[in-house]
């Protein structure tokens, strides 16, 4: 199906596209010299785009268009028929799913160098999760026969891909075993964790969360009543272990989070 974000995408991209193909079609050193410049960031080796080998990210980087996004601005709808991908450059997304009684429950959290989008371009069912962008953020955005012609010219991209995909369902499974038989205080600390760890800007013995993160989702991640983590976020606060700004939470000590986190303290 055509979406609208993918045709103003590719009409925006055109003039990029028609000034980096010559006469067979392909990509001039220039233009992907220049390229390069506009996309290539640092990018978490955990991440496809840094876990992949400098030429084959190249390729990848070749396809799709080139887009900006807003803050809250939702990418993609759950349930919706679309089915392009969005290759990730700079900038957060939260992953979101709506449970049973009507509520946004938050998955997951993406950020540069992460492919989304791709289990509705593999299979060519209806979005499962909406994914909306936690600031401004940049990426790719690539249709899904580009995408699936790519992984049927390129192994390694489609083995990093398929690596991705079964990364993604560990942690989700790792997720679901740690949290049994744990209280919401241990629950909140390992999630703050993870997120610090994963995503978090280090600083000293700490970690900064610079994307938004409201405590209703953090009540979804910890599997928890929002009062119950509004008490949990404020006996780590007065213990000195995390501290809360306007959009922002910074785990001052990642040494004892962890230690309270997996029943260490």
């Amino acid at each position: 199906m055509n979406d609208p974000d993918t045709n103003r995408a590719d009409r925006a991209d055109r003039a990029d596209r028609d000034g980096r193909e010559g006469r067979d079609g392909r990509e001039s050193r220039r233009d992907r010299r220049d390229r390069r410049a506009r996309d290539e960031r640092v990018w978490p080796p955990s991440s496809l785009l840094g876990g992949l080998a400098p030429a084959e990210r190249d390729q990848l980087l070749a396809l799709g268009a080139r887009m900006p996004y807003e803050a809250d601005r939702v990418l993609i709808r759950e349930s919706d028929r679309t089915d392009h991908v969005l290759v990730l450059l700079d900038g957060v997304v939260k992953v979101t799913g709506r449970t049973h009684d009507g509520r946004d429950a938050l998955l997951a959290v993406r950020m540069g160098g992460d492919l989304v989008g791709e289990l509705a371009a593999v299979d060519g069912g209806p979005r499962s999760a909406t994914v909306t962008t936690c600031g401004p953020v940049t990426a790719r955005t690539v249709t899904r026969a580009d995408f699936l012609g790519c992984l049927r010219r390129e192994p390694r991209i489609a083995h990093a891909v398929n690596a991705s995909v079964v990364t993604k369902l560990r942690a989700a499974n790792t997720h679901r075993v740690d949290f049994t038989g744990c209280g919401a205080a241990t629950r909140l600390a390992r999630v703050l964790h993870h997120i610090a760890m994963t995503y978090g800007e280090r600083t000293g013995d700490g970690a900064v969360i610079r994307w938004p993160i409201t405590q209703p989702e953090l009540a979804t991640l910890s599997g928890a009543a929002e009062p119950t983590v509004h008490k949990a976020l404020r006996g780590l606060r007065e213990a000195g272990v995390v501290a809360t700004g306007y959009r922002t939470i910074a785990v001052v000590d990642l040494a004892r989070l962890s230690r309270i986190a997996f029943d260490q303290e």
